[in-house]
């Protein structure tokens, strides 16, 4: 029992804190009554709602948990492909290449600054509220952090491991694919990882501002009606995915980092 508690201490540590903040905050809600309902809810009248909605439930926003959650999906995923396929390779064709930046990279450092949610009046002008808008959107979000990564990571590759290569007759192709990208490998999955983040963070907002379906969407009608049990159930479910994701990508960072120590 003694190891059981030292190895799950903190684990359990945590645990008993987060269901404190429940206790609490159920106490003050619902049975002291010392704060309006219509100001913070209950814990059980969040988890009813949260179990209303994921039934298929699709008051007050037209959708369903799953159809908000699925649509979200859609655009984040959609615009965040899009923002890795061309930021990845922009950053280490940057790095790797002195005419390709300077060519390209006065422009990049022009966009760099610009906020993703900068872009939304222009993308509803161009291409309505649609999906394509908010993939433009969420475009913009991803490709900054995917390109800054993806060009650190090149540029702090070990000039040691260069002019070894070098000394064994490395084409340049060889040193890029054998040395460079290998060793930037983790600087480039950290940009993944920050760029699914700010696409899913630019997202719900961008829901929020022009949207019919999604989280976002959800959340703002919930605002709109006073509703504020289903603003927190969007909040809860926004995070939880998003940590389900950032998971997903976690996972393949070490699978693919340490495939690429053990090739190296």
């Amino acid at each position: 029992m003694k190891e059981f508690f030292q190895k799950y201490k903190y684990k359990l540590i945590s645990v008993c804190s987060f269901l404190s903040v429940l206790l609490i905050w159920q106490l003050v809600t619902d049975v002291f009554h010392l704060v309006s309902p219509v100001m913070l809810p209950s814990p059980t009248k969040i988890l009813d709602t949260f179990w209303y909605k994921l039934c298929g439930g699709t008051v007050p926003d037209g959708s369903s948990l799953l159809q908000n959650v699925w649509s979200s999906l859609k655009i984040a995923l959609g615009g965040y492909a899009v923002g890795v396929l061309i930021g990845v390779p922009l950053g280490v064709g940057m790095a790797w290449s002195r005419r390709f930046e300077l060519f390209a990279k006065p422009l990049f450092d022009i966009i760099r600054p610009v906020p993703a949610l900068a872009w939304i009046p222009l993308m509803i002008l161009w291409l309505g509220i649609g999906y394509a808008s908010k993939v433009g959107i969420i475009f913009f979000a991803a490709f900054i952090s995917a390109t800054v990564n993806s060009y650190t990571g090149i540029r702090r590759t070990s000039q040691v491991h260069l002019w070894v290569g070098k000394t064994f007759g490395a084409t340049n192709r060889q040193l890029l694919f054998k040395v460079a990208i290998p060793t930037a490998l983790p600087m480039i999955f950290t940009g993944l990882r920050l760029a699914l983040g700010s696409a899913w963070v630019a997202l719900v907002a961008a829901e929020m501002l022009a949207a019919t379906s999604g989280l976002g969407y959800m959340i703002q009608m919930a605002r709109m009606l006073g509703r504020p049990d289903v603003i927190i159930v969007g909040m809860l479910t926004i995070g939880f995915v998003g940590l389900l994701l950032n998971t997903v990508l976690e996972r393949l960072q070490k699978r693919f980092v340490r495939r690429g120590r053990h090739h190296d």
